[in-house]
């Protein structure tokens, strides 16, 4: 707790991800006491691992030395950032079974901070002390020498304390260990588990080196008889941002920040990074993604590789990577959801702003994915700002079909169906009559002056419209088309001069968004990752596409107020 409200209190170098970790376990430890809280933070248990882990010793480097006459000195001993790395992870148990609650983990951690020497210990604990019969702990990777990597300082560290080994009936191999006593067995792995195997903890290490989810998979899918397993990702930051490794941690930013539908109470986040607002050439910066600073990150080490970085741009891009945990990223993030999330007003509703100017986006997408339409309203400011002289209210629909939905890896798409927030249509596809059918009732409902849509997969769907005399747009998906609303639009938000109803739909669609940018500044929305939809971005661009080239329109006192017209 100390050294949580030393991070929360700036007292520590930190970034805002490390913050989010400790702020988490203050809140939870409060919300522990409220009886509908399903987990409870255990003292005792939490001291456990860390005797445990104080009772190892060192293999590698300077520490790794014996000294006569004192036979503690290459013991380990944990930094006040490690001992709540590994209270957090263990000492927070399921009420009634009492079982560990965090059955994931993901860590993010810079080269030389101990990473994996924190993984050894958390191999040997799940391996000796936890009281699992028959454990099976693996260190997983796609190499053999990267499996080693963990594995090996395990070992070693059986190895060295031979009163450990003795009294847990350890037999050391070259590439496995093993107790025939409780049929537990430690060893490295690459590739995946094979039939039969039933991991209780899978440590999966430098996941970013790994170019499918197949390892991990594997390895979740096969704890599915363990009452308590640990999936434990341990990794430094990349630049395959295509691969497993950076989806996952897309969505563990999502989890720690708290966007809404991305809730896993049983999953640990510690992320050891700097803020995108720091200046990398400042070194003073380099401390706060560096924990082990001063330990085994030594200063003069760290300066050496601050200065090069400062020196060659060759070099540059590796070492921020490195020791800053800055993914190599090709795009950028376009929206800042902090001053999106400021323009919720949760007041706001679709039905008051009946007989409105309004403008519609409508991106069909596919039949097996999101369809979105969004519905843009704008109303006179008393005085522009910046040329802005409207502000903006969006509110949206969103369709999915019920065999999307119920995929076992769409629970937000289940949670936001229970709330209202998207509707599910019958079967495989999206039924596109149902969207037709709030369509019509939309322009007879709000003063409609164009509906923006891509022609691909909607032609049909516009002839049908056009028919009923609904004032139908292409909107063609490019740069021409997309560039000045998105900047419009990004524009409003930061300048406070939109609104929305904090739809989590929208609010998540918005996060996944990146910005291509060529060489003339303009810009077009895409997504880094197939999981992350922006259907309905895409149409809030159109909408606004229609609405930017709209001339300006009398409207009523009840209009400009956002009010219901009497």
């Amino acid at each position: 707790m100390t050294y949580a409200r030393s991070i929360i209190a700036g007292r520590i170098p930190s970034g805002k991800y490390l913050k989010a970790a400790c702020q988490r376990h203050i809140d939870d430890l409060k919300e522990s006491r409220n009886k509908k809280f399903k987990y409870r933070f255990d003292p005792v248990r939490a001291h456990r691992i860390c005797k445990f882990a104080e009772g190892m010793v060192h293999v590698r480097g300077k520490w790794a030395k014996r000294v006569i006459g004192n036979p503690n000195a290459n013991k380990i001993r944990l930094e006040d950032w490690q001992c709540f790395f590994f209270c957090v992870l263990f000492g927070w148990l399921e009420k009634r079974t009492l079982n560990r609650r965090f059955k994931k983990a993901y860590s993010e951690i810079p080269r030389k901070n101990a990473k994996s020497t924190m993984a050894s210990i958390i191999g040997n604990y799940m391996f000796l002390a936890d009281g699992e019969e028959g454990a099976e702990v693996y260190s997983g990777a796609t190499k053999e020498k990267q499996a080693f990597e963990v594995f090996k300082p395990s070992r070693l560290m059986i190895l060295k304390a031979p009163g450990l080994k003795q009294y847990f009936e350890v037999a050391v191999g070259i590439k496995n260990m093993a107790i025939t006593g409780t049929a537990s067995k430690y060893e490295p792995l690459v590739g995946d588990p094979g039939e039969g195997s039933s991991p209780s903890c899978a440590i999966i290490d430098e996941y970013h080196e790994h170019k499918t989810a197949k390892l991990y998979d594997a390895m979740d899918t096969g704890m599915g008889a363990r009452d308590q397993p640990l999936l434990f990702v341990i990794t430094t930051a990349g630049d395959n941002i295509a691969g497993p490794c950076y989806a996952m941690r897309d969505d563990m930013v999502k989890l720690i920040k708290g966007v809404e539908g991305f809730v896993d109470e049983e999953c640990f986040v510690f992320i050891c990074t700097i803020d995108k607002e720091d200046n990398w050439e400042d070194f003073e910066v380099w401390k706060k993604a560096n924990p082990n600073y001063g330990v085994s990150v030594n200063k003069e080490y760290l300066q050496r590789q601050h200065a090069t970085a400062m020196r060659s741009a060759r070099k540059r891009n590796v070492l921020i990577c490195r020791h800053l945990n800055i993914w190599k990223r090709t795009r950028t993030a376009w929206m800042d959801i902090r001053a999106y999330r400021a323009c919720k007003n949760e007041q706001l509703k679709l039905e008051d702003f009946r007989g409105c100017q309004c403008w519609i986006g409508l991106d069909l997408a596919s039949k097996v994915d999101i369809a979105a339409m969004r519905f843009l309203f704008r109303r006179p400011i008393d005085e522009a700002r910046e040329g802005l002289e409207f502000k903006y209210i969006g509110f949206g629909k969103y369709y999915l079909p019920e065999e999307t939905i119920e995929q076992p890896d769409n629970e937000h798409y289940r949670e936001w169906r229970e709330k209202g927030f998207i509707t599910e249509t019958d079967g495989a596809i999206i039924d596109f009559e149902v969207i037709q059918e709030d369509l019509k009732w939309a322009c007879k409902t709000f003063d409609v002056e164009s509906v923006g849509y891509d022609p691909y997969q909607a032609t049909e769907f516009s002839t049908r419209m056009m028919k009923e005399n609904i004032p139908m747009v292409e909107v063609g998906a490019t740069v021409k088309n997309f560039s000045e609303p998105m900047k419009k639009l990004e524009a409003q938000v930061i300048s406070g001069l939109y609104e929305h109803n904090g739809d989590p739909v929208q609010t998540w669609q918005m996060t996944n968004v990146v910005a291509k940018i060529d060489a003339k500044d303009n810009i077009y929305p895409r997504k880094e990752f197939e999981k992350n939809k922006i259907d309905g971005v895409v149409a809030e661009i159109m909408a606004m596409n229609r609405a930017t080239l709209a001339p300006e329109k009398a409207v009523s006192v009840y209009e400009s107020r956002g009010l219901r017209s009497l």
